[in-house]
């Protein structure tokens, strides 16, 4: 099975060479020169990267600058990308269990093992690749995995229609069960924006709000705080379900890599959408 790309030439160029042009752009705006290589003797502290999932012209600065951190920690076997599922299809929680992605960089494997066995950890979870068929927030993700780790590494697509702290908790807990009894070297992807057309303050102040809960590590402070507020998070089930595992496996710090607005990007804060990358280590 191909999953081919839903988004190339509108989020991100479809031409190879232009496509890593711009993510040598958006790593250059955070201070990276180049494309970074994989630290062959990184430390793997990395449990999650919190990212967006914009087009590249927004946001693709801070994600650059998880991606980039993630070269620095070392090379991870399989990344699993959470992303919000925007169009509704499919279950609750679509996991695509086998086949491959492709993008103008080239095909990514599915890793089938680790994904079934993370469909096996509840009923509420599906293999299913229908809704990932038009979602973007993941793929997205794709090219700067490919331009950074190049090979050597599969990826378990995960598609979240439901955005509850319950379901959020068992998906954390099954990923991080079936990670350690497979022995996988892996890393979460938690692909989410934060408040969505707000004035540029409005937007801070309630990004602050989401921000705090993640630095703090605590799932459901970040799901009453988005209730409480209305804080119109894109995927605060991914970043739910990524502080979950993340704790399974011993987490002890998050950190705030970047924040920014479109309006930062644009110059127009009369209705921004908010952007933020962040880390959680052991």
């Amino acid at each position: 099975m191909m999953r081919r790309p839903a988004v190339a030439g509108q989020f991100y160029p479809s031409d190879p060479e232009k496509l890593l042009e711009m993510i040598r752009w958006a790593l250059s705006e955070v201070g990276v020169p180049k494309i970074p290589s994989p630290n062959p003797t990184g430390p793997r502290n990395i449990l999650t990267i919190v990212v967006p999932h914009a087009g590249y012209k927004y946001s693709g600065p801070t994600a650059a600058s998880a991606f980039n951190c993630l070269a620095g920690d070392g090379r991870p076997s399989s990344f699993l990308v959470l992303g919000p599922n925007h169009r509704g299809d499919g279950p609750l929680v679509s996991i695509m269990t086998t086949g491959r992605w492709s993008t103008p960089l080239g095909d990514v494997e599915v890793d089938d093992e680790l994904a079934t066995a993370i469909v096996e950890g509840s009923e509420l979870f599906q293999a299913d690749a229908s809704a990932h068929d038009k979602e973007h927030s993941i793929e997205v993700q794709l090219p700067f995995i490919q331009s950074i780790f190049e090979e050597g590494f599969g990826i378990v697509p995960i598609a979240l229609k439901a955005q509850d702290l319950e379901t959020s908790r068992r998906l954390g807990e099954s990923i991080a069960s079936s990670v350690q009894a497979l022995g996988r070297d892996a890393v979460v992807v938690a692909s989410s924006d934060l408040t969505h057309y707000e004035r540029q303050a409005s937007a801070n102040k309630k990004d602050r709000l989401v921000i705090d809960a993640i630095l703090k590590m605590d799932e459901a402070l970040l799901f009453d705080r988005v209730i409480s507020h209305r804080i119109s998070m894109c995927g605060f089930g991914t970043v739910m379900a990524a502080i979950s595992a993340s704790k399974l496996w011993n987490a002890e710090r998050a950190k705030l890599l970047d924040y920014r607005t479109s309006g930062d990007m644009t110059g127009d804060y009369s209705e921004v959408v908010g952007y933020a990358s962040l880390v959680i280590t052991r």
